[in-house]
């Protein structure tokens, strides 16, 4: 039986970069950081909490063909692929937390019907959703 969602990707044009956007700038965790030949396996995770844990995949990493690879890269740096949802207990405090570190945000803390949401972008192009929970 499924119990939880354990892992999920996040797709990355440059894996130290995003590696260094999710540790140093979100407060993440280092899970693992594994070299397998061509590829490298990196995760990250909220601390305190064992899953998901964020794969942070190369767009043109191992099981992509070429042409898979450009349009995967072309999508991500376009900014059109949403990566997941955070939540939080501060919506306001954490959006000005990471904005004082330098997190792109596209929408500002805004009241939604399911409670105070905020969108930021990491550094490859994904977007997120902050949100605060009514």
């Amino acid at each position: 039986m499924i119990k939880a969602l354990g892992i999920t990707t996040v797709w990355s044009t440059d894996q130290e970069r995003t590696l260094t956007f999710f540790t140093d700038k979100l407060g993440f965790e280092l899970r693992s950081d594994v070299p397998l030949g061509d590829m490298r396996w990196v995760t990250v995770g909220v601390p305190g909490q064992p899953h998901p844990e964020l794969a942070i995949m190369r767009t043109d990493g191992a099981g992509l063909d070429p042409e898979s690879s450009q349009a995967l890269t072309t999508l991500v740096t376009k900014g059109v692929l949403g990566a997941g949802a955070f939540t939080t207990d501060d919506c306001q405090g954490d959006y000005e937390r990471l904005k004082g570190k330098g997190v792109e945000f596209v929408q500002d803390p805004q009241e939604r019907p399911y409670g105070m949401e905020a969108i930021f972008r990491d550094d490859n192009g994904n977007w997120y959703s902050l949100t605060q929970p009514r």
